[in-house]
C-alpha cells in the first residue's frame, strides 16, 4: 500500500469521525427540546395550582363576607353571593371594635419587628463571622428554644410578668413576642450573613474603610433581602399571634386583633360566619400592605453593596 492510499484512508476516517459524533448530538438536542416542550406546560400547571391553593382562602373570605345571613344559612349555598351586602363589615367593626384592636396589634407588631431586627442583626453577624466557644452555645440555644411548646412556658411566664407588673400591658406582650421571635430571626440572618463573601469586607478594609464603614456600606446593602424577610416573618408572627395575647391581656381596650376575631365564635361553637369573614378580611389588609411596601427591597440590595465597596 502506497503512502498516498494510506493518507486517503486516514482522511476518510477523520471525516467520518465527526459525522458519527454529530448524530448523537442531534438526537440528544432533540430529546432535550421535546423534554422542554413537555416540561414547560407542566411547570405552568403546577404554578397555577399553587396560586389557586394559596388564593382560595382569601377568595372564600371575600365571597363569604358579602353574603347575607339567609345565604349563609341556606342548605345549598352558592359560592358567590347574589348581591354585595356591606352589613357584615359594619356589624363586624361595631361589635369587635376592630379599629382599637388593629391599633393595638399594629403597635405590638411594629415594636416587636424593630426590636427583633435591632437585636438579631449584630448577634447574627457575630455568630457568622467570629469563631468562639459561645457560638456553639448560642446555636444550641436557638435550636432548643424552638422545641418547647407554648403550653410549657405560659404559667411561669405569666407569674414572672405578674410580679413585675406587665400583665394587661402591651409592653409585656411586646417583650414576650420579641423573645419568642428572636431565635428564628437570628437563625435566618445568620444564614444571610454567612452567604456574604468575607473577601468583600477584606477589600473594604484594604481600601482604608473602618469596621463600621464596611458594615454600613458593604454588609448592610447585601443583607437587605435578609432583613426584609426577617422583618416580614416577625411582623406577621406578632400580628397573628393569639395564645400569648389570650393569657396576658384581659382588658378589652388592650386586646389585639386575633382576640377580637374570637368574639364572633360563641360559647357553644356557633359562628357568625359573615361577620367573622368580613373582620378577617379587614385583618389581612395591614399584612398585605406591609408586604407590598417592602417586597421591592428583597432584591434591591443584592448587588449594591458590592458596587459601593
Amino acid at each position: 500500500m502506497s503512502t498516498t492510499d494510506t493518507r486517503t484512508q486516514s482522511d476518510a476516517a477523520t471525516s467520518q469521525g465527526p459525522a458519527r459524533d454529530r448524530k448523537p448530538d442531534a438526537s440528544h438536542s432533540g430529546s432535550l427540546r421535546r423534554g422542554r416542550m413537555i416540561g414547560r406546560p407542566l411547570q405552568y400547571l403546577a404554578l397555577f395550582a399553587y396560586i389557586v391553593f394559596l388564593g382560595f382562602p382569601l377568595l372564600f373570605l371575600l365571597t363569604t363576607a358579602f353574603k347575607t345571613p339567609r345565604e349563609l344559612q341556606s342548605p345549598n349555598p352558592g359560592f358567590f353571593p347574589t348581591s354585595f351586602n356591606w352589613d357584615n363589615f359594619a356589624q363586624a367593626i361595631e361589635k369587635a371594635n376592630l379599629f382599637t384592636s388593629a391599633g393595638n396589634s399594629l403597635i405590638v407588631a411594629v415594636a416587636t419587628t424593630v426590636l427583633v431586627t435591632v437585636i438579631s442583626l449584630p448577634a447574627a453577624y457575630a455568630l457568622a463571622r467570629f469563631r468562639t466557644k459561645l457560638r456553639g452555645l448560642a446555636t444550641g440555644w436557638i435550636l432548643l428554644s424552638q422545641v418547647f411548646p407554648f403550653i410549657l412556658i405560659i404559667i411561669p411566664l405569666f407569674l414572672v410578668l405578674k410580679n413585675i407588673g406587665l400583665i394587661n400591658n402591651l409592653l409585656g406582650l411586646i417583650l414576650v413576642y420579641t423573645v419568642w421571635s428572636l431565635p428564628f430571626a437570628l437563625w435566618m440572618l445568620q444564614g444571610y450573613v454567612a452567604g456574604i463573601p468575607v473577601e468583600l469586607e477584606e477589600a473594604g478594609a484594604m481600601d482604608g474603610a473602618t469596621r463600621f464603614r464596611t458594615l454600613r456600606s458593604i454588609v448592610l446593602p447585601l443583607l437587605a433581602p435578609g432583613l426584609v424577610a426577617t422583618s416580614l416573618f416577625t411582623f406577621i408572627s406578632a400580628w397573628n399571634e393569639f395564645f400569648f395575647a389570650l393569657v396576658l391581656i384581659q382588658d378589652p381596650n388592650l386586646q389585639t386583633l386575633p382576640l377580637s376575631l374570637a368574639r364572633f365564635v360563641g360559647a357553644e361553637g356557633q359562628v357568625q360566619l359573615g361577620q367573622l369573614a368580613a373582620a378577617s378580611l379587614l385583618a389581612t389588609i395591614p399584612s398585605l400592605v406591609f408586604f407590598m411596601l417592602i417586597q421591592k427591597r428583597l432584591t434591591s440590595g443584592l448587588l449594591s453593596g458590592a458596587v459601593k465597596g
